[in-house]
């Protein structure tokens, strides 16, 4: 037979051991801070509204894609293998959105001046070759770091980015989260 003593401890008990399970859970076994895999940029900054050239000679602005979502990177015209594996994975992640690929826009800014091979960029149809005018410098932003992939948001603001080398199944699931909840675009 128990005791009115020791029922009275069972029954704190039964009430205390998940207040303790949920303060070590929180304490020791805290979730990542985000469910994203790249990282937002908080404030956005906005596309540069510089004015570019396109591979037809013609003039090329942020501003013409307004009302899409846009993958900016940056590289050499010559693009090297890191060019071509960071274009290579805009052109998957775009292709994997299926029927919401329309919604998103890819611009390849070169940034040296040096102009793309003839042919060089032809596995990559689609995307907007944006080649910096003589005499013209870029500001330090999305259109110059070599290191990230940007996204820029229908109103023309910069807010997430990604590493160069970032994986598709992130950028991808990052893409499809904002897409789902975006009214705009």
């Amino acid at each position: 037979m128990i005791g009115p003593r020791a029922k009275l401890v069972l029954l704190a008990g039964v009430f205390a051991i998940p207040i303790a399970a949920s303060l070590f859970t929180y304490l020791y076994l805290r979730p990542p801070a985000s469910a994203n895999y790249g990282e937002l940029l908080l404030p956005p900054a906005t596309i540069t509204a510089q004015p570019f050239e396109n591979a037809d000679g013609g003039r090329f602005g942020f501003t013409q894609l307004e009302g899409r979502w846009i993958f900016v990177v940056s590289d050499s015209g010559d693009c090297p293998m890191a060019c071509a594996q960071k274009l290579v994975t805009l052109r998957q992640v775009r292709l994997a959105l299926g029927r919401d690929a329309a919604r998103v826009a890819r611009v390849f800014v070169v940034d040296d001046r040096k102009r793309p091979a003839p042919g060089a960029l032809k596995d990559f149809e689609g995307t907007v070759v944006a080649l910096t005018p003589a005499g013209m410098s870029l500001p330090p932003g999305a259109a110059t770091d070599r290191a990230h992939i940007y996204l820029v948001d229908p109103r023309g603001n910069v807010m997430m980015r990604w590493p160069a080398k970032g994986e598709g199944k992130g950028i991808l699931g990052d893409l499809k989260r904002l897409l789902k909840a975006s009214q705009i675009g």
